[in-house]
């Protein structure tokens, strides 16, 4: 057993070959966490001092990043008593996991490759979740996958997913060729660390590749609950793809307030609109970004070159969120 602490103050036991994410839920203790996987970078954290080792590889990491002593602690277990550097969640009180049935209310092709599939929940289903988290919708064969939820929490128990077609992919055979309205399915969850944190008096830039955006749809729509003093002094959304058919999302219905600027990397010439990728234009918009919070969703390589930049940037380490979406490992 080994002694864990976290610049916070708490501390935690883990036992050998148990994941530091996991010894730190046990006990209560929240990490900010996505895949699971070692896959994303959601639940980088630094040490400080200690050993650990890897259970898997860190794919989430780069090099230089593994150079700088960040690990994942999805993936790795104390081998010594450790110092950690990572957020501490401790004060959000975050709904609990659950598996329940759920069955098809609606499914809608948002574009070519997206479909919006509505799920309804049973009359007397206890399921709350914080805007921007993730479920695991568990299909035939139990095929298990993961999906933002794209909606804020409403009185009707409807639960909006956007899911995009993967080539092959057996999920994406059943939602794109099998699935029908009444279909029952379970889902576990909610699942995921990205949530709107304090936002107040700062100017809050979310950044969406491709189904990214559903997660921010989410916390948009949440915002109205905000008192007064809570609300953030401006609110951008950046949301890119390569061709127009890609932006199949325009937030800006569902929030006045926010600006929306989407973004193609491949346009012609009849696009008249911002070029590149949504890191490069928020700094050409933005160029100082210390009193910026950033909510980055959607490719991993994003979210990897949108840290960089903003590092160099003046945006606090603290106030960048991610939330990589990573293609399951048996698509």
């Amino acid at each position: 057993m080994f002694l864990i602490k976290i610049a916070s103050g708490a501390s935690f036991q883990s036992q050998e070959k148990e994941t530091l994410l996991h010894a730190a839920e046990k006990s209560g203790n929240h990490f900010p966490y996505s895949c699971r996987t070692g896959r994303c970078s959601s639940c980088k954290c630094k040490v400080i001092s200690g050993s650990s080792i890897a259970l898997s590889e860190e794919l989430g990491l780069t090099e230089a990043e593994k150079g700088e002593g960040w690990i994942l602690s999805c993936v790795r277990s104390a081998s010594s008593d450790m110092v950690l550097e990572v957020e501490d969640l401790g004060g959000v009180n975050f709904p609990v996991a659950k598996t329940i049935p759920c069955r098809i209310q609606e499914l809608n092709r948002l574009a070519d490759d997206v479909m919006q599939v509505r799920l309804r929940l049973p009359p007397t289903a206890d399921f709350s979740y914080l805007p921007g988290q993730y479920i695991d919708v568990i299909g035939p064969a139990g095929i298990r996958r993961s999906y933002s939820l794209a909606n804020a929490q409403s009185s009707d128990k409807h639960l909006e997913l956007h899911i995009r077609a993967v080539p092959d992919g057996a999920m994406s055979e059943y939602w794109f060729q099998q699935a029908k309205v009444n279909d029952l399915l379970r889902l576990n969850g909610p699942l995921g660390t990205f949530f709107l944190r304090q936002v107040a008096g700062l100017d809050l830039v979310f950044l969406a590749t491709g189904t990214g955006i559903a997660p921010v749809k989410s916390m948009l729509e949440s915002m109205s609950a905000l008192s007064a003093n809570q609300q953030p002094r401006s609110v951008t959304v950046y949301s890119g793809g390569r061709k127009p058919q890609d932006l199949y999302c325009d937030v800006s219905a569902f929030s006045g307030s926010a600006r929306y600027i989407p973004v193609l990397s491949q346009a012609d010439e009849t696009w008249s609109g911002a070029r590149g990728h949504v890191q490069q234009q928020l700094l050409k918009d933005m160029p100082n970004l210390s009193q910026a919070v950033v909510y980055a969703c959607g490719s991993d390589a994003m979210i990897h070159g949108a840290k960089t930049l903003f590092d160099s940037a003046g945006l606090p380490t603290h106030r960048f969120h991610s939330d990589a979406f990573v293609c399951s490992a048996s698509v």
